[in-house]
């Protein structure tokens, strides 16, 4: 089995194309064939079914991926570390949800940058259920995340942060005038919220469910910029970190529910595989988010006083 075979099979299996994957790997596409099959008659299955023009991985290609990812990342581990020297350098892949990225990140990523020059970052904007297996298959080096506790054991965490998540609506929603909201006052409203997988969205299914509250519309977003607009607007109730909303609050844009049910608040981790070499460029970025984080204010706006009841979601 050699190395190209490998990284040919990573490439077609993300891209299910013959033609795109030959371009992708410098070749041409009878070469790309020819590589695929010889590894297919060493594992002595087939990875790809070929229905015509179409390409899609068999069951033994999906359970061959892993392996061939985890292998693959050695191997280039393994070279990073011997062209690594002291100084940070060469590419830091790093996934994170939009809300980090936005607004707990770019202090860090400016002072990064001025100091460590020649490491290369990339962004892989995912939500928190999906930073796992990124983490596990090696598609990314670290991982930030809000989640209350990391409970797999091929992962390595730190907290930096404690991250208050509230529900919030216009002024003008009634519930904004509630001296006290319950989970019970949720029913028949209209929910905006992030999208499933996201760790406060899972955390307030949870409640409901728990509490037999049956909301009215709910609508997801991608987005937490359109959701902030939406909410604004008077569309409905939105739960956000209040990081996120912070301009919004000052500005008397939106108003946050006076809760009293468990607590949505979650903290802000970095998680790498346990696994996994730490480069130099790994190793600083991890230590100056923890540093920089540690030392940021939280938001001004004065949240409403509510109970010490929690609600425990893991990770």
């Amino acid at each position: 089995m050699e190395v190209r075979q490998l990284q040919i099979f990573r490439i077609l299996a993300e891209e299910l194309n013959f033609t795109r994957t030959a371009e992708k790997v410098h070749t041409v596409q009878s070469n790309v064939t020819a590589q695929i099959r010889a590894l297919e008659d060493e594992l002595g299955v087939p990875l790809f079914d070929r229905l015509g023009r179409r390409v899609t991985l068999t069951d033994a290609g999906r359970r061959f991926q892993p392996f061939a990812e985890k292998a693959l990342e050695a191997m280039e581990q393994g070279q990073r570390a011997i062209r690594a020297g002291s100084e940070p350098s060469g590419p830091l892949r790093i996934g994170s949800p939009e809300s980090i990225v936005t607004y707990r990140l770019p202090p860090v990523l400016r002072i990064f940058r001025q100091r460590f020059p020649h490491v290369e970052i990339s962004f892989r904007p995912e939500l928190t259920e999906t930073l796992v297996s990124e983490l596990e298959n090696g598609k990314i080096d670290l991982a930030l995340c809000m989640c209350d506790s990391v409970t797999f054991p091929s992962l390595v965490s730190i907290q930096v942060q404690q991250e208050r998540v509230m529900l919030y609506g216009h002024s003008s929603h009634p519930l904004t005038r509630k001296s006290a909201v319950r989970p019970s006052d949720l029913e028949g409203q209209n929910l905006l919220l992030t999208e499933p997988g996201c760790s406060y969205r899972n955390k307030l299914d949870r409640i409901l469910t728990l509490q037999n509250v049956r909301p009215g519309n709910i609508t997801d977003f991608s987005s937490i910029e359109a959701m902030k607009q939406c909410i604004a607007a008077g569309m409905g109730i939105g739960l956000l970190p209040e990081i996120v909303v912070a301009g919004e609050l000052r500005r008397g844009r939106l108003k946050a529910l006076r809760w009293t049910g468990p607590s949505f608040d979650m903290a802000t981790q970095i998680l790498w595989h346990k696994d996994k070499w730490i480069s130099p460029a790994m190793a600083a970025f991890r230590d100056l988010v923890k540093q920089t984080l540690d030392s940021q204010p939280q938001p001004s706006t004065k949240p409403p006083a509510r109970p010490a009841a929690a609600l425990s979601v893991s990770l």
